[in-house]
């Protein structure tokens, strides 16, 4: 799993495996070790109105999924959820949850065969 934040914007890139392990269980972490600190951030489903939320609490970014909306996602075509949550002063959280493509320039430099094949991806 990864995570891209930038402004009030937050990405997360899941992996074919992870993507399984988060349909069945409803939960995904990661976790990043600083040495006296560790900052994680999760995934998880539950029964809610708006297709994803957020929250940041004891060092940790959770991001909630409506469970229906984290089935669909996982058991069809559909590459993200996306949803923009209303903060105070006329402010909003972008939150955006994919699927992660395997980079079409084959120049990335970390292993991407758990990831999902790139739809624009055409064959010579």
């Amino acid at each position: 799993m990864k995570i891209r934040i930038k402004g009030n914007s937050v990405r997360i890139r899941i992996s074919k495996s992870e993507l399984n392990e988060f349909a069945q269980s409803g939960v995904l972490q990661e976790e990043t070790d600083f040495g006296l600190q560790k900052f994680s951030y999760k995934l998880i489903a539950r029964d809610q109105e708006s297709p994803l939320d957020a929250a940041y609490n004891d060092q940790a970014i959770e991001i909630y999924v409506n469970q229906h909306e984290a089935q669909n996602w996982a058991n069809t075509e559909l590459v993200g959820i996306k949803h923009y949550k209303p903060l105070a002063n006329d402010n909003s959280l972008f939150l955006l949850l994919e699927k992660d493509f395997k980079c079409i320039d084959n120049e990335a430099m970390e292993d991407q065969s758990d990831n999902f094949d790139n739809p624009l991806h055409t064959c010579q």
